[in-house]
């Protein structure tokens, strides 16, 4: 038996043993040793026992010639012996050897051979060594010793392949640090006091330093849950402030598509980090959700009420219209003078209120309906009246060619004389539709008539006696200022005075223009 499962050195006997050493035959699958990453076959293991045929067996190799239970089949002594593989260092991995073929290698006479994991007694009992005690880890009666230690092998293989699997999954990230702590707990609890034969110890040491690495992990996954937990606080905190912050709002004021949208998306998010997010204290957790729950009732309850009320606005709203609607088309009998009631009707309607988008809009096609009955009337008479009129702006046309002519005669008098005949004429006409036909020969028959109204004024103001009086008077005060003014004229021009001269002459060009303006 070997210190390494997978070397292939034979059984030393010990000092408290009765029995020979047996030769062991090995598993036809080697196991792997306490270093091993996995519980594949090791390629530096095989290569060590191969010949260049692949012919001898490792363990018929390396069994004594002397072993009173050795194989009637082992090859001869003089076989090969394979050099002897050194034990693997406890805790650490050993470096792959691609998998080329070797030659075996003689092993030298003089080396020691290592001492076995484990051993079996006549009576089948199976102990394996732990440091320098031996532990019996079960008995197997019914095989051959090397089939007993096969047995217990494989048991120490299984072992060593949950600690490798633990090693690869720490080293892989994938799995949480208790999730790995829990699982080490579990197969610490399996390696010690096994019953399996091989390097219980290094195992045990393996899984020493992989606790100690989760240790460290552990802290560290810890503060970043820390860290995970408080960026959760804040940000369902921020969610329970937005939510309250809606809720606080005035009732009146609210938009309530708009906002009944906004509670759905923050609801939304409260359960997407609820799911996704980091865990919360419960206390915490319960606190926050209290005051968002809080929040969202108050904010259901404000709807609620405000649909109510809205609903309530809505039927007296419907009501009211309903009414102005049947009085609008009771107007219909009354043709173009309903009109003036209907108008009265529509300021009303205005201020009735909204009783909902497809109420108010069937109510006011009916509405409308009356009204454009009432309008319709009017049009229909308008148009008539158009028809009637034709002959009468024709008529009127004619008269406006004859008041042209007014303005051509000179005595002011018998030009109104003219005007007044056809402005009497013009009367008799009647009245001409549409209205717009009949201000437009209104206007043309007023700027004659505004023609002739003028020359009447500037006749007045010639004829005038108390304006002819006052003029006369004036013109006599001219006359007499004109001699004054040429007497002193005539002095000055005596006595050479340029001055003076000057002066009188233009005091005298003024009063005769005075006297000019005023025909005198």
């Amino acid at each position: 038996m070997t210190s390494d499962p997978t070397a292939t050195t034979p059984d030393e006997p010990t000092a408290d043993d009765n029995v020979e050493s047996v030769a062991v035959e090995e598993p036809a699958t080697e196991l792997p040793d306490a270093d091993s990453a996995s519980s594949t076959v090791d390629a530096d293991a095989t290569d060590a026992v191969a010949t260049d045929d692949d012919a001898a067996p490792a363990d018929a190799a390396d069994a004594p010639a002397t072993s009173v239970d050795a194989d009637a089949d082992a090859p001869a002594a003089a076989t090969p012996v394979p050099a002897p593989r050194p034990a693997p260092t406890p805790g650490r991995f050993p470096v792959p050897t691609p998998p080329a073929r070797r030659p075996a290698t003689p092993r030298p006479s003089a080396a020691a051979p290592a001492e076995p994991w484990g051993r079996v007694d006549d009576e089948g009992t199976v102990s394996v060594r732990e440091g320098d005690d031996w532990r019996v880890v079960g008995q197997y009666p019914d095989g051959s010793p090397a089939e007993a230690l096969a047995y217990f092998e494989r048991k120490y293989a299984d072992l060593a392949g949950e600690v490798t699997l633990l090693e690869v999954r720490q080293r892989g990230g994938g799995a949480s640090v208790a999730d790995l702590r829990a699982t080490l707990a579990t197969v610490r609890e399996r390696v010690t006091g096994a019953a399996a034969v091989g390097d219980l110890t290094a195992l045990t040491a393996r899984l020493d330093a992989l606790e100690g690495t989760l240790s460290e992990a552990s802290a560290e996954e810890a503060e970043a849950a820390r860290e995970a937990r408080e960026q959760a606080v804040a940000a369902r905190t921020a969610l329970v402030e937005k939510i309250e912050a809606l809720a606080a709002r005035d009732p009146k004021s609210i938009q309530w598509k708009q906002t009944t949208a906004d509670v759905n998306d923050l609801f939304a998010q409260w359960q997407a980090q609820q799911s996704t997010g980091a865990r919360l204290p419960k206390a915490l957790g319960q606190q926050l959700w209290k005051r968002f729950r809080d929040a969202r009732a108050t904010l259901d309850k404000h709807r609620r009420e405000f649909y109510s009320g809205l609903d309530e606005q809505h039927k007296s709203a419907r009501d009211a219209k309903t009414r102005l609607v049947e009085r609008a088309e009771a107007l219909s009998a009354k043709g173009e003078d309903g009109i003036g009631d209907y108008r009265a009707l529509l300021d009303q309607w205005k201020t009735a209120g909204r009783a909902g988008k497809k109420v108010d809009d069937a109510l006011w096609a009916r509405f409308k309906a009356a009204g454009d009955a009432l309008y319709g009337a009017r049009a229909d008479r308008e148009h008539a009246d158009a028809e009637a009129s034709k002959e009468k702006i024709e008529a009127k046309k004619a008269l406006l060619v004859e008041a042209g002519r007014v303005g051509s005669e000179k005595d002011t008098a018998k030009a109104r004389s003219l005007l007044t005949g056809i402005q009497r004429r013009w009367d008799e006409i009647g009245r001409i539709f549409p209205r717009e036909a009949e201000r437009a020969l209104d206007d043309d028959l007023r700027k004659i008539e505004q023609s002739v109204k003028g020359r009447e004024d500037a006749d007045w103001k010639r004829n005038n006696p108390e304006t002819k009086a006052r003029q006369n008077d004036m013109t006599s005060q001219l006359h007499d200022a004109i001699a004054k003014l040429e007497a002193e004229l005539d002095a000055a021009k005596a006595t050479g005075d340029k001055s003076k001269i000057a002066k009188a002459q233009d005091a005298l060009e003024a009063r005769k223009g005075w006297l000019r303006a005023l025909g005198g």
